[in-house]
């Protein structure tokens, strides 16, 4: 009997679907323009942000030699750098980059990407991984998530 290869959908996926899917519902779905130009272009700020946190971490997960992936148990309790502001950095950036981009195309309909964005990450990812931390770390972790909010 042959062993079903489970699909996972990883935070990034979702991440460039509701991408798109901002981009799309604005030019396709142009309900009401919220944020006109030149004050859109504060949008520029939260994606690059968000870019700027989203490399930061990568970067210490390879030094720490961690995994990245939400399902796999880690490795190293990283605590330094951007999770000194968040427990979830990652997520943050994306949420920046998405919400960025958000007021970048000044349209209502393009905020309502990013909220499911958040919906999906509290659901699906942080509760697995703060299980995951918590079994390899026990109070190690547990004094970090007391010290350091979930977002910021």
């Amino acid at each position: 009997m042959s062993k079903i290869k489970r699909i996972r959908i990883m935070p990034p996926t979702y991440f460039w679907a509701m991408l798109i899917a901002s981009v799309l519902l604005h030019f396709f779905v142009p309900v009401k323009k919220l944020i006109a130009s030149p004050y859109n272009y504060l949008g520029i700020l939260l994606v690059v942000f968000g870019i700027i946190i989203n490399l930061m971490t990568d970067s210490l997960f390879k030094k720490a030699k961690t995994c990245v992936k939400p399902h796999e148990m880690p490795r190293s309790l990283v605590v330094s750098g951007p999770f000194r502001i968040s427990r979830h950095p990652m997520y943050l950036g994306m949420l920046a980059i998405l919400f960025g981009a958000a007021i970048l195309l000044g349209s209502i309909m393009t905020f309502i990407p990013p909220i499911i964005f958040l919906v999906l990450m509290e659901c699906l990812f942080i509760p697995m991984e703060e299980r995951n931390l918590k079994k390899r770390f026990g109070s190690s972790y547990l004094d970090y998530k007391k010290s350091v909010r979930r977002w910021i």
